[in-house]
């Protein structure tokens, strides 16, 4: 594994996978760097420096993980694993993952800059505006807002985006039913401010698991430990007491007010999603109190690009939960789950199984739909048979295209768990806060009562292919 973000980096540029960029614009150009590298071939990971009106050393290093091989790194996986293989490596590790806490240190580079009362300027560091209709500049991307509720023992750590608006103001915008929101709300009953710490440029272990729905009361600290092996080191937040991971690059410690008390217009962001779906609305702010930062900085960015490209690969994560959630309640003869790309982290799921009763592909949809790693903003639902990889697009819908009647074998659920992030929610379902959505599961598995009379496959078998490619490897420059 990796020490932290830095020694990532370094690893990253032996690989051959790092791009240096100079003299970019925060305004504007860093994004659309950062857009245009995670659809090229390669998937290289960028860091900007001497960025325009920032001094040299004020860095951005952005898409971590944006090639599956970076991703396997943050994971501790062999790194030739692709597609479902790679879902498959995941889930094994987690299912004998021993969540480690973390280990609180002193010694640490996070305080060689101490910046509070009048020093604090959030404008201090290279904030980009990544989209050309991004309401302002968000220093939050690949960030984690570190929470904890006022009787609990246990601390979230969740990625939300925190957008600048002032010296010492931030935005901070979290979708409904995120644990940092449930946390927050028992200090604002009170009226009090809840305590809150933004860590920008951790180690992208961190970056991977703040992205994931882990139950309530399992930390990310302890599982990111679980991830590496080895606990995550902390320090204590001065202001906050807040644990703050030792190796950090920047963070910020402050409070948020209840909603009632103080407000601010956040975005528009260009979301996950690939739309401006959530607009600019009021929203919860961050009174910065503090900022601790090493010398020559770095942010790590994260935001969002249109799928099928991705920022994060967090929907792997998600795959392996669904996955284990199944068996879990028992569905059997799941081979594959994966969430295509195209749908982002969340939108489309699929999962590829050898049915063995009537229903049994329906029983998969169903539970998938329903369990929380697979409940948020999930819009379609696609079981195929075994035969079809579930993370290629054109075999997924091949199936869905000639083994789905669409009159027999789609199933409507409506009022599901939805948010303001979803492009298709109508504006009067805006207008009263309502953001529920419906979803589709649909059955795109041969009919299971007369599957032995389908129709078969116009293909070369496996045998076949491997003995013909064993024959005129030259011809393709197969390596066999």
């Amino acid at each position: 594994m990796f020490k932290d973000l830095r020694d990532f980096m370094e690893r990253t540029d032996k690989a051959g996978h790092l791009r240096r960029v100079n003299d970019a614009d925060w305004n504007l150009e860093v994004g659309a760097l950062q857009e245009i590298a995670a659809f090229h071939k390669d998937r290289p990971a960028l860091l900007f420096d001497r960025i325009k009106e920032y001094a040299p050393g004020y860095r951005i290093f952005a898409n971590a993980t944006t090639h599956s091989q970076r991703l396997a790194w943050t994971l501790g996986l062999p790194d030739h694993f692709r597609g479902v293989d790679l879902v498959r490596a995941l889930r094994e590790k987690m299912r004998n993952l021993r969540l480690i806490p973390p280990k609180e240190v002193t010694d640490t580079p996070l305080f060689e800059n101490v910046h509070t009362g009048a020093d604090i300027d959030l404008y201090e560091f290279p904030a980009p505006r990544w989209k050309e209709y991004d309401g302002g500049r968000y220093l939050g991307t690949g960030c984690q807002v570190v929470s904890r509720a006022p009787d609990e023992e246990w601390v979230n750590l969740g990625t939300y985006r925190v957008q600048v608006h002032g010296p010492t103001l931030a935005g901070l915008y979290m979708s409904p039913g995120r644990h940092a929101y449930a946390m927050f709300e028992p200090y604002w009953t009170r009226g009090e401010a809840a305590p809150v710490a933004v860590v920008v440029g951790a180690d992208p272990t961190l970056l991977m698991v703040s992205g994931q729905l882990l139950p309530w009361r399992v930390s990310e600290y302890d599982f990111a430990g679980g991830l590496r092996g080895a606990p995550v080191e902390v320090v204590r937040g001065p202001i906050t007491g807040l644990p703050l991971p030792a190796t950090a690059e920047i963070v910020l410690e402050g409070e948020v007010p209840q909603p009632s008390e103080q407000t601010h217009p956040e975005g528009p962001f260009g979301e996950w999603t690939g739309y401006y779906a959530s607009g600019q609305r009021e929203a919860p702010v961050i009174r910065v109190k503090a900022i601790y930062h090493r010398s020559d900085p770095i942010i790590l960015g994260a935001a969002p690009i249109r799928p099928p490209a991705s920022s994060t690969g967090s929907g792997l994560f998600k795959a392996g939960q669904i996955w284990d959630e199944l068996e879990r309640a028992g569905v059997t003869d799941v081979q594959g789950v994966y969430m295509l790309a195209a749908g982002g982290p969340f939108l489309i799921c699929v999962i590829s199984m050898t049915p063995r009763y009537g229903g049994h592909a329906r029983q998969a949809a169903m539970l998938a739909s329903s369990m929380r790693a697979g409940a948020y903003m999930c819009r379609l639902v696609i079981v195929v048979d075994e035969d079809i990889d579930p993370s290629d697009p054109n075999d997924v819908f091949w199936a869905v295209a000639t083994r789905c009647d669409p009159q027999e074998d789609i199933d409507i659920v409506r009022d599901t768990w939805g948010s303001w992030l979803d492009p298709r929610l109508s504006p009067e379902k805006r207008s009263r806060a309502d953001l529920t959505m419906s979803r589709a599961l649909i059955d795109a598995t041969r009919p299971y009562y007369w599957r032995d009379r389908f129709p078969k496959v116009s293909e070369t078998s496996p045998e076949l292919r491997h003995q013909v490619m064993a024959k005129w490897a030259d011809l393709f420059g197969y390596n066999l």
